[in-house]
């Protein structure tokens, strides 16, 4: 047994030479092990590597933006006008770990869709906060999940301590208010408001720094993406020209 740093609830957990293999590949590339479970009888988990109802799952993440410098490199060997493209590293690189390892890599935008927020909760105990994002006790809202790995075994996971949950301690919920279209209000996101806003000429703080709400949460800033990254998803998201990486 290893004891390794892992993304369960930010505490040490002791797990299994193969987690701690598994992870250090994934550190790599930026990425992080950030939990798992293994599948009760009564889920309907998806197919593993040998295609049957697989066991248990692996999550894949990032804290802050330490994948961007892998991301970078990797991007200026590909064609500029590639789709996706860090959802297709994203694939790529997950897809060679899980191969190593004898894995399969699922990712969040794999149809039919996986219940990858369910599976981040169950796995690390987070909740969403006012943005719909799960924030972490201390990552904040900087993180974020790349994929899965789907195995054919069970692991012994640590018990998986529920963080507190800092929404509830803030009171203010400056995120709730920094919007400047109101697209947030608590239970509901106004999607076609919100890139409408980005996409428009009103729009250049939010396309270019990030989202205003998201960054106006208090919590996490060790781990804030930089203006570059947040830039590149928020075009992204809006179906712009990214800047160029």
């Amino acid at each position: 047994m290893l004891k390794i740093r892992t993304g369960i609830g930010g505490i040490d957990a002791v797990m299994s030479d193969r987690l701690a293999d598994i992870s250090t590949a994934l550190a790599t590339h930026g990425l992080t092990l950030r939990g798992g479970f293994n599948f009760d009888a009564d889920d309907d988990s998806p197919a593993g590597p040998s295609g049957a109802p697989a066991k248990s799952v692996l999550l894949v993440g990032q804290a802050g933006a330490a994948p961007w410098p892998h991301f970078k490199r990797w991007r200026k060997a590909r064609p500029a006008d590639l789709a996706n493209p860090l959802d297709t590293w994203s694939r790529e690189v997950i897809g060679a770990v899980g191969k190593r390892f004898g894995a399969r890599a699922a990712m969040p935008n794999d149809q039919p869709y996986l219940p990858f927020q369910q599976w981040a909760m169950r796995a690390e105990g987070l909740r969403p906060s006012p943005l719909g994002i799960l924030i972490h006790p201390e990552y904040g809202l900087w993180h974020a999940y790349r994929g899965a790995l789907l195995l054919d075994e069970t692991f012994t996971f640590p018990p998986v301590e529920k963080p507190i949950h800092l929404c509830d301690l803030c009171a203010s919920k400056p995120c709730l208010n920094a919007c400047p279209v109101g697209a947030f209000s608590g239970d509901t996101f106004a999607y076609e408001a919100c890139i409408a806003h980005v996409r428009g000429p009103a729009g250049e703080s939010c396309r270019e720094g990030g989202c205003l709400a998201r960054n106006a949460c208090p919590h996490g800033g060790d781990y804030r993406y930089p203006r570059e990254v947040q830039a590149f998803h928020q075009r992204s998201f809006a179906g712009l020209p990214r800047p160029k990486t």
